[in-house]
């Protein structure tokens, strides 16, 4: 990825995780201040969305739009408490990628 790509996606990124935050406390979710676990566990509780949608009796395929939008709310409850911690996650989303890019065949490890 070149240096200008980075860069777009980093403003374009900041500038939707600026929106999400603003939503968020629009809604009320801010109103008083949050406790950093609650948080993290809500972005979990998203992902075992996700996995509840794909265990549902006749499986629903993992590309079904309801994995998809799980997903989504979790990139949402990331920049929510990204914005209101001034994360950098864009920039750091970027150089892990870089840096995983240096990294063995499934990082050294069996799975």
């Amino acid at each position: 990825m070149d240096n200008d790509m980075g860069e777009l996606f980093k403003t374009a990124w900041r500038a939707v995780q600026e929106d999400v935050h603003a939503v968020a406390k629009e809604h009320g979710f801010w109103e008083k201040e949050r406790n950093d676990g609650e948080v993290i566990a809500l972005m979990h509780s998203e992902l075992s969305e996700a996995l509840e949608q794909i265990r549902k009796p006749g499986g629903v395929s993992v590309h079904s739009g309801s994995v998809a939008i799980e997903l989504a709310d979790c990139v949402i409850r990331i920049m929510d408490f990204a914005e209101a911690r001034g994360l950098n996650v864009a920039g750091e989303l970027l150089s892990k990628h870089q840096f995983n890019k240096t990294r063995p065949r499934k990082h050294g490890k069996e799975f």
